[in-house]
């Protein structure tokens, strides 16, 4: 039985120091944690008739309101050095 994917999860891979995929109403983005409660949020996908920022700074608050409604999730794991 698989178990469902949860924000708590989500979190902690970000926490963790993954970059993580998702498609959000149609577009699509790599989010990374930048700071305790900041994300950065980079546009992956260009749409001519549907512009959006090609980088954002978001919140722990705002990337919860999202994570419902994220698609096609993926991972890549930063590598330090």
């Amino acid at each position: 039985m698989e178990d469902k994917y949860t924000f708590e999860r989500f979190d902690k891979e970000l926490d963790n120091g993954f970059q993580i995929y998702f498609t959000y109403v149609n577009n699509r983005y790599l989010v990374f944690k930048t700071t305790q409660n900041c994300y950065t949020q980079q546009l992956i996908s260009v749409h001519d008739k549907n512009p959006q920022p090609r980088m954002a700074m978001i919140t722990h608050k705002r990337l919860k309101e999202m994570f419902p409604f994220m698609e096609e999730i993926e991972y890549k794991a930063m590598i330090q050095s």
